[in-house]
């Protein structure tokens, strides 16, 4: 079981790893959080401090077309917010 899916680089995630050393990940839907503490561990070598998690739903969506009512919807994903300790980063650009 794969637990690091993808890292998220938003405005949001990248101002908080700057000022609280604080990174996030999407991650496997049945990962909990001890898991994830050694994944990101094992992965980037850094110690971890804290791990936060949320599930997000799945945005549904209906669109007015010629053909008729279509409806669809987005994946239901899990984040993970993952502290690092102080002096310690993770480059995401470089890791790769």
């Amino acid at each position: 079981m794969s637990i690091i899916i993808k890292p998220i680089v938003t405005e949001k995630v990248t101002k908080e790893s700057e000022v609280l050393n604080r990174f996030g990940f999407e991650v496997n839907r049945k990962a909990n959080k001890i898991e994830i503490k050694k994944a990101v561990e094992a992965a980037y070598g850094v110690n971890v401090v804290s791990v936060n998690t949320m599930n997000v739903r799945p945005d549904r969506t209906t669109k007015y077309t010629k053909s008729g009512l279509i409806s669809g919807k987005t994946n239901a994903v899990k984040k993970a917010i993952v502290q690092v300790q102080e002096g310690e980063t993770i480059d995401f650009y470089n890791n790769i």
